[in-house]
Parts: structure tokens; C-alpha cells; sequence
């Protein structure tokens, strides 16, 4: 069996379906575990999962549950890597407020001894105050009654923001799925949000 994942703009899920029957024949769609699943003749399958961890318990029918895959009403992003961070704040598929910033943190050298000690000593604190700058803004542009926040880039870099005592109380909105992004940059950020608020569809074909 092979498995993959593709992100598909709700606007979109309605004719993915359709090119997955026409690629696989016959299929019957069912719900389940709040997902909707599709099993077609050759084997095949799909699990569309809706964003922001929502559920989905309405019609077997693509359309049907197309719609009800809507960003919240307040939900934020944050992507946060060595090189740089981006964060905002939306209103259902608007952007209320965001902010990019690049920071300089040195690559790792190959020196040795109390050298390579210096320098891991100034990256280390380079690194540091980029997260700093990441959760001031962060904690400026995140406000108010938020419900959702998806995340992406460095794991470690992130945890590291979210540690920030003015963002403490967004751990509890974080939502699947983690997007791998590059270094941020306005681009990347403008990516993260459509991918962010995408129906995550995992499909497996046989072998």
C-alpha cells in the first residue's frame, strides 16, 4: 500500500472528489471517526480530514462537507525558524494584522576548542534574541479571544516562543496540521494560512 498526504482548499474538495472517481471509478463515500472517507472500486482509498481539528458528522457528500469547512472566526499563525518568524492574526479568511522579521543567526562553524566556545556562546544568543523579537510580536499581534493557532516551521524554535510568558496561553490552541516551512518570509507566510485552513486528505492506493 502506498500513502500520501495533499492539502486541498475547501474550495477545491468538491472537485478533487470528482478527479478521484474519475481516476479510481465507482467510489462510495462514507463518514467516519468525523472525516470523510471515500473507498473506490480498484482499492483506493481517502480520508479528508477537515481543518482546525474540527469534526465533520453531515452528509456522505463532498459538497455538503465542503462547507462546512470554515476557518474560525479568530485564529492566529506563527512560524518561527532561525533565520526569521512570521505571525498573524485573522478573521475567518482575513488577515487582521501581521508581521515578518528576518534576525542573522550564524550558521555552525568547524573550529575547535575554546573558539568553537565563542561561537556557540554568540549564536546561541543570537538565536535567543530572535526568538525574543518572534514573541513580542507575537504577543502584540495574537490578541484577544483567539480559537485556533497553527504552527509551523523549527519544532524546537517554536516551543521555544511559546514559552514566552505572553504566549503561554496559546499552547492549548495549537492545531494540526505542522507545516514545514521555510525560512519565513511573506510568501511563506501568505502559503502557511492557505495551507493552514486546507482539508488534510490522506490517500491510499494499493500496490
Amino acid at each position: 500500500m502506498t500513502t500520501r498526504q495533499v492539502l486541498v482548499a475547501p474550495a477545491r474538495v468538491d472537485r478533487w472528489v470528482a478527479n478521484f472517481v474519475a481516476r479510481h471509478g465507482e467510489s462510495e463515500l462514507l463518514v467516519g471517526d468525523g472525516n470523510l472517507v471515500g473507498r473506490a472500486q480498484d482499492g483506493s482509498t481517502f480520508t479528508a480530514a477537515p481543518p482546525f481539528d474540527q469534526t465533520y458528522d453531515g452528509p456522505a457528500d463532498a459538497a455538503a462537507f465542503a462547507q462546512t469547512c470554515v476557518p474560525p472566526a479568530h485564529w492566529g499563525v506563527l512560524l518561527v525558524r532561525k533565520g526569521g518568524f512570521a505571525v498573524a492574526r485573522l478573521a475567518g479568511v482575513r488577515t487582521v494584522e501581521s508581521k515578518v522579521g528576518q534576525r542573522h543567526v550564524q550558521g555552525r562553524t568547524k573550529a575547535g576548542g575554546q573558539s568553537q566556545q565563542r561561537f556557540a556562546r554568540r549564536r546561541d544568543n543570537q538565536a535567543r534574541a530572535a526568538y525574543e523579537a518572534a514573541a513580542g510580536h507575537a504577543g502584540r499581534i495574537l490578541t484577544g479571544p483567539l480559537e485556533a493557532l497553527v504552527c509551523g516551521g523549527d519544532r524546537t524554535a517554536v516551543e521555544q516562543v511559546l514559552e514566552d510568558p505572553r504566549l503561554r496561553r496559546l499552547v492549548p490552541l495549537r492545531v494540526e496540521p505542522w507545516l514545514n516551512v521555510p525560512d519565513p518570509r511573506r510568501a511563506v507566510l501568505e502559503q502557511a494560512v492557505a495551507d493552514g485552513s486546507s482539508v488534510m486528505v490522506c490517500v491510499t492506493d494499493p500496490d
